[in-house]
C-alpha cells in the first residue's frame, strides 16, 4: 500500500530535507509537511499544513491526511528554544497518533538539550501511548548537539560570537551530530520497523575551548553566577543566547551525558558519516571567519559586548 507521510516542524531545514527525502522514496504516495510557519521558499512536492500548538489543528490534519506515518521533528516556536512549546507540541502530536485511525508508525526527534525532567515527560507519555496502543510502531530518537552549515540553534549562537562568556575552570566536553547524518537515521528509522529509544551522536567528544578558538571566539572565563547577568541584558543588549529558555538549552547541550550510539547503528545496520570533531569542522568551515551577524570577526556584532563584559565584572565582584 502506497504510504502517506505527515512531517512536523517543515519550516526548519533539518525537517524540509527528511520531507523531500521520503517523497522521494519508492511506495511513498504524499507527503505533507506541517508546521506553525511555512518553509522558506517552499517545498516542491511537499504538502503544507499550518498548524497551530492551541487549537485543534493538528489533529485536523492527522485525520484529513489519512496518515500512516508521522515524523515529529519539531513544530517553529518564533526560531527560538522555548521549553513549554517544544513539550506542547510533543504532547499534542503524541495525542493525535493515538486518535487517529490511520497512524501506524510514529517516529520522534528528542534531544540532548532536553533537561532531564522534560525527557523524562516525553519518555513516560511515549511510553503511555505505547501502551495504549499496541498495534502503533513507536521510534524515539534523541539527538546530540546538531550542528552543520544550515544549523542555528541557542548552541550555534552562544559559539559564534565574538565574545563568548564560559564559565571559569570548566571546560566541558561536547558531543555533535550533523545535519546530514540526522537528515539519514530520521529517514531510515522512519522507514524501518525498529522501535524504541535510540540515541544518535558522533562517536567523540569536542571541548569547548577548541571550538571558541577554531571559529575566533574570544573566551571569557567568569563565575557561575556572572552568567546569570546575562540573562537580564538580553533585551537591551540583543544577545541572542542569554534569554531564559535560550541559556538553558545552551547549558543542558555543553553538560548532557553522553550519548551512545551503538543500539541505533546495530538496529539501522547504519552508522554516523561524521564524528564530533568532522561534524563541528564542517560547521566552522562554512562559517569562514565570519561572525553571527554576517560580519567579519572582530566587528561589533550583536552579542557580547565591552560594556556586558564590565556589568558581568561588577556583578560577579560586588562592585
Amino acid at each position: 500500500m502506497a504510504r502517506v507521510v505527515l512531517v512536523t516542524g517543515v519550516s526548519s531545514p533539518l525537517a524540509a530535507r527528511v520531507a523531500q527525502a521520503l517523497s522521494e522514496k519508492p511506495g511513498i504516495r504524499r507527503v505533507i509537511g506541517a508546521d506553525s510557519a511555512p518553509p522558506p521558499g517552499g517545498l516542491p512536492g511537499i504538502e503544507y499544513r499550518h498548524v497551530d500548538l492551541h487549537d485543534g489543528s493538528l489533529d485536523r490534519i492527522v485525520t484529513d491526511s489519512g496518515a500512516d506515518l508521522v515524523l515529529h521533528l519539531g513544530l517553529d516556536t518564533v526560531k527560538g528554544a522555548n521549553r513549554e512549546d517544544d513539550l506542547l507540541g510533543t504532547m499534542r502530536v503524541l495525542g493525535a497518533a493515538q486518535r487517529s485511525d490511520s497512524v501506524r508508525r510514529l517516529v520522534v526527534r528528542s534531544s540532548a538539550t532536553l533537561e532531564a525532567d522534560d525527557a523524562a515527560v516525553v519518555e513516560r507519555d511515549t511510553r503511555s501511548l505505547q501502551r495504549r496502543r499496541p498495534d502503533l510502531s513507536v521510534a524515539v530518537l534523541k539527538f546530540a548537539n546538531l550542528i552543520g552549515p544550515s544549523v542555528d540553534t541557542p548552541l550555534t549562537r552562544y559559539m559564534d560570537y565574538r565574545v563568548v562568556p564560559t564559565v571559569m575552570g570548566r571546560d566541558p566536553r561536547v558531543q555533535f551530530l550533523h545535519e546530514d547524518d540526522g537528515v539519514e537515521a530520521l529517514t531510515l528509522m522512519a522507514l524501518s520497523g525498529q522501535t524504541g529509544f535510540f540515541d544518535v551522536s558522533g562517536a567523540d567528544t569536542v571541548p569547548l575551548s577548541h571550538c571558541l578558538r577554531r571559529i575566533g571566539g574570544q573566551r571569557v572565563p567568569v563565575p557561575a553566577r556572572g552568567l546569570k547577568v546575562l540573562r537580564g541584558m538580553a533585551k537591551h543588549g540583543r544577545i541572542g543566547y542569554a534569554s531564559a529558555s535560550a541559556a538553558r538549552t545552551v547549558n543542558t547541550g555543553l553538560h548532557a551525558a553522553r550519548l551512545d550510539p551503538t543500539s541505533l547503528c546495530t538496529a539501522l545496520d547504519w552508522s554516523p558519516a561524521y564524528s564530533s570533531i568532522e561534524a563541528f569542522e564542517s560547521y566552522a568551515h562554512s562559517r569562514g571567519g565570519v561572525g553571527r551577524d554576517g560580519a567579519p570577526r572582530g566587528g561589533r556584532g550583536a552579542g557580547l559586548r565591552p560594556v556586558h563584559v564590565i556589568a558581568l565584572a561588577r556583578a560577579t565582584l560586588g562592585r
